[in-house]
């Protein structure tokens, strides 16, 4: 056969997107929109407001290492599960799925990226927000003329990761689950604020809700995680089986949806 009328190899495959770049571009349309934008910028300011604030009126004896990363961290623990729902809900909301989808097609590592990438955001703003903490302490406590109160130790700094990184997946959970960025916010703000104020006057009014309702309230089984108080075993559980009902269970539901759904 002569070179005129060899048959031609055409390359059709090509190499993967990978994790790390999806990750990468994840973590840079989390910010490139004004909403989330706005709510990183929103909840630094209210994070140094809340600084100066305890500066400014929390008695001396009081000043302490916990009491300003307390303040500066609250804000960014409220703020930072809306961003990380908001990053999966704009695939729907804003439309931008089909080039999602189209450019990365297989779906479950592209959310893996946005649930790595929230991860990622949780814990560079806890981080964050020690370093402030700390430099608030150090300030404030020469302000008053007295010593830096360092009260928190290692597990303590784990058990507030812990902590403030499951809250952060909760926002990401409701997104995955609702695709819809206001009912993600909505759903998320009824699930730290309604639902824990219900559950705690159920458990208040009924003796026998009150022995169950650490295996099945996850707002309260993780209370133990910002208390400082080192965790049992039966709150390790506590925290697992709730756990299981508010977060691995729904975000699985969303994730099987995610795969199947149609996006346009």
């Amino acid at each position: 056969m002569s070179a005129a009328t060899s048959p031609v190899t055409i390359q059709t495959q090509r190499p993967g997107v990978p994790f790390s770049r999806l990750v990468t571009v994840e973590l840079r349309k989390m910010f490139d929109t004004r909403s989330g934008f706005w709510l990183v910028a929103t909840s630094l300011i209210i994070s140094v407001l809340a600084a100066v604030a305890v500066i400014a009126f929390v008695p001396d004896s009081e000043l302490s290492f916990g009491i300003f990363g307390a303040a500066f961290g609250t804000p960014l623990s409220l703020f930072l599960p809306i961003i990380a729902a908001l990053a999966v809900t704009s695939e729907w909301s804003q439309r931008s799925g089909l080039v999602t989808f189209t450019l990365a097609p297989h779906r479950g590592a592209v959310i893996g990226a946005k649930a790595a990438s929230s991860i990622i955001v949780a814990v560079v703003a806890i981080l964050f927000a020690f370093v402030v903490g700390a430099l608030g302490n150090v300030v404030g406590a020469a302000i008053n003329g007295i010593s830096p109160v360092w009260n928190l130790d290692v597990l303590d700094v784990v058990y507030l990761f812990i902590g403030n990184i499951f809250g952060v997946l909760i926002g990401f959970m409701f997104g995955v689950l609702l695709r819809n960025s206001a009912a993600a916010v909505v759903a998320y703000l009824v699930y730290s604020f309604v639902l824990p104020a219900i559950l705690s006057l159920l458990a208040a009014l009924q003796e026998w809700f009150a022995d169950i309702q650490p295996w099945i309230d996850f707002s309260n089984a993780q209370i133990p995680l910002f208390n400082g108080d080192t965790l049992s075993g039966e709150q390790w559980a506590q925290l697992g089986t709730s756990s299981l009902i508010w977060f691995w269970i729904p975000l699985a539901v969303g994730v099987w949806s995610v795969l199947r759904a149609e996006v346009k």
